[in-house]
């Protein structure tokens, strides 16, 4: 068992959840016959003691790596979630992402050449499209609007 979990520590950064469900998941995999069960919640907090695993760090670069890809503050807190994260932890990613909504926002649009950065003004149909896109890359309502509403070319600014 500590074999695959330095395995898994070593390839991959993790979180306390996200190495416990890949150690269960194993044990279940390998139809664990012993009357007792490993102890893997021991073993990740050893782990965690060691330094191979920060739930903090994870989370910081986790919200950073969602930025630069162009997700909001919805998404990321979502990928914290799902990865174990407590609010503590998550605490300084998620102030992270909402440090960086405007260029996430703006990173999101120029990949999907939307608004400003679109060829030509979309109809009714495409706008509510990509309005919708937005929503589900974790933006806000209003920040979303702005850039969908936008012509083509147009320069818009962060409001502060």
């Amino acid at each position: 068992m500590h074999r695959l979990a330095i395995r898994y520590v070593e390839r991959y950064a993790t979180s306390r959840k996200k190495l416990a469900d890949y150690l269960n998941r194993k044990i279940r995999e390998r139809d664990w016959q012993d009357a007792d069960s490993p102890a893997v919640e021991q073993l990740v907090e050893r782990f965690v003691a060691q330094g191979y695993i920060d739930d903090a760090l994870y989370a910081q670069n986790k919200a950073s790596a969602l930025a630069r890809r162009g997700y909001g503050a919805r998404r990321v807190s979502q990928a914290l979630y799902q990865a174990g994260i407590s609010e503590a932890d998550g605490r300084e990613a998620f102030q992270i992402s909402e440090a960086n909504k405007w260029e996430a926002a703006e990173k999101f649009a120029r990949k999907r050449k939307i608004g400003p950065y679109a060829e030509s003004k979309p109809d009714a149909h495409k706008c509510r499209k990509q309005l919708q896109a937005f929503l589900r890359a974790g933006h806000d309502f209003d920040l979303a609007n702005r850039f969908v509403l936008a012509r083509p070319g147009e320069e818009i600014t962060a409001e502060d």
